[in-house]
């Protein structure tokens, strides 16, 4: 219960400008709501990767535990982030048209990712999927570099460097489990040449 209090915090302090009568208060919310969309996914993803860099510590396993509602809210705010986006944008035509810039095609096509991982986030689709729900899981990973190149490009990719902020530490971390997992050297291995 108080995660999801945390989880909620920023959505609250937006509560004023979602519901009040400046559009440009409204338009603001673009930002913040993407952004916190993006951070708990993030955190979402960096869970199982810090659990193998800080093996037999607890706050990995926390966070492994309670990985499920950090990327539920994650979706939360990326859905938010879609509406006001949508609502923003006014009519169909307008959102059709703004289809083929970057920022806008990878931010549909991850927001069409998550909708499948957030709707098998739960312990029923589980156990009806059985391996095939980590098979589906695994969306999270083309959504996250979707999320990136959506943030990049923004702004003609001027928001390059805080995406790279935000993005730096998953990527360090999905190196090491590749390194971890598929490259080292392990005991009784002998080295490659």
């Amino acid at each position: 219960m108080i995660l999801w209090i945390v989880l909620a915090l920023p959505g609250l302090a937006m509560l004023p400008d979602l519901f009040g009568s400046d559009p440009r208060a409204f338009h603001r919310l673009l930002h913040p709501t993407g952004e916190f969309a993006a951070r708990f996914m993030i955190i979402g993803m960096m869970a199982s990767g810090l659990m193998l860099l800080f093996r037999g510590r607890a706050w990995p396993r926390w966070l492994v535990h309670h990985r499920r509602d950090i990327e539920v809210a994650a979706f939360v705010y990326a859905a938010l982030h879609t509406v006001i986006y949508v609502i923003d944008r006014g009519t169909l035509d307008r959102i059709i048209e703004a289809l083929p810039r970057t920022d806008i095609w990878t931010g549909w096509l991850a927001m069409a990712l998550f909708v499948p991982l957030a709707l098998t986030s739960n312990d029923a689709a589980q156990r009806w999927l059985r391996t095939g729900w980590k098979t589906l899981q695994r969306l999270a990973y083309p959504a996250a570099v979707l999320v990136l190149i959506h943030w990049a490009a923004l702004h003609n990719w001027g928001s390059w460097p805080p995406a790279a902020v935000h993005f730096g530490p998953l990527i360090a971390l999905w190196l090491y489990r590749l390194w971890y997992w598929n490259l080292r050297s392990r005991p009784g291995t002998p080295a490659a040449a």
